[in-house]
């Protein structure tokens, strides 16, 4: 039996999802909880093997409660459930350590087999999902498409440089650097310098 913790704030959603789940032979649902907040109490309370995650909650959001969920108890699986399927929302949750992602307009069918799959010991995505983490793969391409130069002034619009002092500090024209900045943008698919500058932050050592 796939023990199962649902998490969402509306009550409607549970309803539906707890229907939906007694339905099946292998899945209980074990318990419910409102947000990220209750749900870390009832994971410790009834040791669920997949907890359900929504990622738009109070309190505490769905990312948030998995990070600190996994961290107390690794061997639990969270999918998330959400409506978000966008790069940014996607991205935060498998960082933070969610197995499974599928969106609240999916087939229950589907919902019921990303479950079942999980215990398998497999990551099932949503396909628009994983078009999305495609199409953001091919943007973002690695740090070594940047040549020597674009990285010296990417690395210093990290660290707050404007283009002044960068053509100062780097012996060329502010013209060149504006230059440069343009290709950069470009290559890491970003469209400003504080954006620019987070990526760098990620992706480049300046030591």
């Amino acid at each position: 039996m796939i023990r199962v913790l649902l998490v969402d704030d509306h009550r409607l959603v549970l309803a539906g999802l707890q229907t939906l789940l007694a339905a099946t032979d292998d899945i209980e649902v074990v318990g419910t909880a409102s947000d990220g907040q209750e749900a870390l109490e009832r994971v410790a309370a009834v040791q669920p093997d997949i907890v359900l995650m929504d990622l738009s909650m109070p309190r505490m959001d769905g990312v948030e409660a998995t990070r600190r969920l996994l961290a107390d108890h690794p061997t639990v699986q969270v999918v998330v459930l959400t409506s978000y399927a966008d790069t940014e929302h996607v991205q935060d949750a498998v960082a933070a350590g969610a197995v499974g992602y599928v969106l609240k307009d999916a087939e229950p069918a589907a919902l019921v087999e990303a479950i079942r799959g999980v215990a398998r010991g497999e990551s099932p995505l949503d396909p628009r999902v994983t078009r999305t983490l495609l199409r953001s793969t091919t943007v973002r391409r690695p740090a070594t498409d940047l040549t020597a130069r674009e990285t010296e002034v990417l690395l210093l619009v990290a660290q707050g440089l404007a283009n002044k002092q960068i053509a100062r500090q780097l012996g060329i024209t502010e013209r060149t650097v504006k230059a440069h900045l343009t290709n950069v943008f470009g290559r890491i698919g970003v469209a400003d310098r504080t954006s620019a500058a987070l990526w760098a932050q990620r992706h480049l050592r300046s030591d």
